[in-house]
């Protein structure tokens, strides 16, 4: 019996045939991840490891500073540099059949409603099909421009509007999630303010990826800061 012999350029093209193919399902699985991100729903849990110029903020009881606590403002003040730094915990809810996910997340930090510093956090996140996933953000920034001219008494009065769970009314939140598909990167079309609500979810995961946004400027990880928000606070 004579034997067949496949050409080579034959196996080539099948085998680029299915690399397209895998190429063009995984992109639209990602496409599909990016819609359901959009039908997710945003609020927030609440505001762990929250620093000022190495005050504990959460350590301080119904709002009152110690003497060692104003010392360490005061320095900070003297030394031009009022580093914030803490991760806001954000309640991702998806409602959806199918699941979300997230490559990175844009972020707008606003200070008595204006804009004061924005970052990047570059983590990776899964939200599963009906389930609630706390996304831990990491947000810094330098507070000293703020503080410059008032002094030791605005600042103390500025650390003492936090609450236990690390919000403020001095203080709201902007996010924009975005997601690679194939080689590009695809944010949603707006920010979306982070704000608590009450209720939740069916269920609800935590997730642990770490997002750091340490700076000592109040210009953050993509350098650019804007001076214009009407965005309200944090807590309502």
């Amino acid at each position: 019996m004579k034997k067949r012999i496949i050409p080579f350029f034959a196996i080539a093209a099948l085998c680029s045939s299915l690399v397209a193919c895998d190429i063009i399902t995984n992109t639209l699985t990602q496409a599909a991840s990016l819609a359901n991100l959009v039908n997710c729903e945003y609020s927030l849990k609440n505001v762990s490891d929250l620093q000022i110029a190495g005050v504990n903020v959460k350590s301080l009881t119904n709002g009152n500073i110690t003497a060692s606590d104003v010392v360490k403002l005061t320095s900070a003040l003297v030394t031009k540099q009022v580093p914030m730094n803490m991760n806001v915990n954000i309640d991702i809810k998806n409602p959806t059949e199918h699941k979300a996910a997230l490559t990175a997340m844009d972020w707008i930090l606003d200070i008595d409603n204006a804009q004061f510093a924005q970052g990047k956090s570059p983590n990776s996140y899964t939200i599963t099909q009906k389930t609630t996933t706390t996304v831990p953000l990491g947000v810094g920034t330098d507070l000293y421009s703020m503080f410059s001219k008032d002094g030791i008494n605005s600042l103390k009065n500025f650390v003492s509007s936090f609450k236990n769970d690390g919000t403020s009314s001095k203080v709201g939140l902007r996010i924009k999630p975005s997601l690679n598909v194939g080689s590009y990167v695809v944010p949603m079309p707006n920010y979306i303010k982070v704000e608590k609500k009450t209720g939740t979810g069916t269920s609800t995961q935590s997730n642990t990826g770490t997002s750091t946004g340490n700076n000592k400027s109040n210009t953050s990880n993509n350098g650019r800061t804007k001076n214009t928000s009407k965005n309200k606070s944090l807590t309502k």
